[in-house]
């Protein structure tokens, strides 16, 4: 290839007027509505695969139960949690903080190093826009040229039956994507009460699935590619978190550069790989022109990939001019993508993903909360003995009942009663909290000072569930 101006040079310098724009909005700030083409080829077919996949888990995920209880419940309303069939109470409320800031740190991470491969590969928007209400639009109405020759036609039988053929099937994908969003949030037991019962027996619920539908039409028929552009905050953080070594979808402008028309019968000009032929710009979901470097409104769809692929095939040229790469490997001419600053930030994802299944897998499922009676000291009683009295919350996280003891740790002549239940054995019910009253007793000769560190251990079947640290009060030596 001949050199070029632009050898070894940063493209993004030369001219970044395009970045005072978007290029969905005009000079006056209408909207420009974006038409692509119809993208095909293989990275397309990798996306469609991947997005099967992804929409069988999602509509299937409210059916699977483990145990008889949902793998997935995300109860706000209820302050209810259910991850992979484990429930979480207000009581894991550090878990969760850390798996939420593991879960941002994962995020930023994943980005610097990535690039918005989640936006083009597994965004639920992206993946209902691109491959199931854009697939329906292309098979109702036709290609991009179809599209705009529809909208611009009057209101005949055609139109009039396309357009009324394409809103009923937005709105039932609509209803089917609330429906699901609603069982994560209740549980499909509920969302099964409020569809079968009148709208008056349940209408916070039938307000809350009428609500999601008009949501996701409204963002599907209408808002489409502005949820991208204009709302996700993630899209907006992109300029933070990438850098000239983040992977994305990138323009080869060394290679390509300068542009020039291919025209039969006539000499190659001195200019790049690039022929002008604009179809990166026409398949793109965004309406952007990715050969003037990383934009926001990008989300790595690489729809762009393919049709340049396409392309020089057939004007002859080796593919890759738009790829996936970063400003640096263009730079040093380096087609890699797995460097070694990839490896280590990969392992430092695997490490955060590691402490993650760390905190759930060893979460306790039976805890308790040790408070002393407000306004008591401690008692004496008979035998040389003293007493404290508590009370204790116990949270049972499993979805069995559960029978558990207690021991003080340390202390051999310690004696614990609940002051309502003459039984040493606790039942605690399923997924409930129990409260109760005790008294703790032991020996005067074992108390040591006015203030004594005790450790509080709840047995079940032999093994320690969970241990409480809290103050045994008795009178001085």
């Amino acid at each position: 290839m001949a050199e070029n101006a632009t050898t070894g040079e940063d493209l993004y310098s030369y001219d970044e007027a395009f970045r005072d724009t978007i290029g969905t909005v005009d000079e006056k700030g209408n909207r420009i509505w974006v038409y692509p083409k119809k993208p095909f080829g293989r990275f397309h077919n990798y996306r469609a695969i991947v997005a099967v996949v992804l929409l069988i888990l999602l509509f299937a995920g409210p059916f699977i139960k483990v145990n008889g209880h949902p793998f997935l419940l995300f109860n706000v309303f209820e302050r209810k949690f259910i991850l992979f069939g484990t429930a979480f109470w207000p009581q894991d409320f550090h878990i969760l903080a850390l798996i939420m800031i593991s879960f941002v740190v994962f995020i930023v991470l994943f980005t610097v190093v990535y690039g918005r491969v989640w936006c083009g590969w597994a965004c639920p928007q992206t993946i209902f826009m691109e491959m199931v209400f854009r697939k329906i639009e292309y098979w109702i109405d036709g290609d991009a040229i179809k599209q705009k020759k529809l909208k611009a036609a009057p209101w005949n039988a055609t139109k009039i039956w396309k357009r009324s053929l394409k809103f009923v099937l937005f709105l039932a994908i609509s209803l089917l994507i609330s429906h699901t969003v609603m069982a994560y949030l209740v549980g499909l037991d509920q969302v099964v009460e409020i569809v079968s019962q009148p709208p008056t027996e349940r209408l916070a619920g039938f307000i809350g699935l009428m609500a999601f539908t008009g949501i996701f039409f409204f963002v599907f028929w209408w808002f489409r590619e502005q949820a991208c552009v204009a709302v996700c905050p993630y899209g907006r953080l992109q300029g933070v978190f990438l850098g000239n070594h983040s992977i994305s979808v990138i323009y080869d402008w060394i290679r390509g550069e300068p542009r020039g028309k291919l025209k039969k019968n006539e000499p190659q000009a001195d200019n790049g790989d690039c022929i002008d032929c604009k179809m990166c710009v026409h398949v793109c979901p965004t309406g952007i022109d990715i050969r003037n470097g990383t934009q926001l409104e990008c989300v790595n769809c690489t729809a762009c990939i393919d049709a340049c692929d396409d392309i020089m095939d057939k004007v002859g040229k080796p593919r890759g001019l738009i790829r996936y790469g970063s400003i640096d490997g263009v730079k040093e001419g380096r087609d890699k993508i797995f460097t070694t600053r990839v490896a280590g930030y990969s392992v430092v994802l695997a490490l955060l993903l590691s402490v993650i299944a760390f905190m759930l897998t060893t979460r306790s499922d039976i805890e308790a909360t040790v408070l002393r009676v407000p306004g008591q000291l401690y008692q004496k009683q008979e035998n040389n003995r003293i007493s404290n009295l508590y009370d204790i919350k116990f949270v049972n996280k499993t979805f069995e009942d559960v029978e558990i003891t207690l021991n003080v740790e340390d202390y051999k002549d310690v004696t614990i009663k609940q002051v309502s239940k003459q039984d040493d054995i606790i039942e605690i019910p399923a997924n409930s909290v129990l409260e109760g009253v005790f008294f703790i007793e032991m020996s005067r000769d074992d108390i040591q000072s006015m203030n004594n560190k005790i450790t509080l251990q709840l047995i079940k079947e032999g093994e320690v569930m969970d241990e409480v640290r809290t103050s045994f009060f008795g009178p001085a030596k």
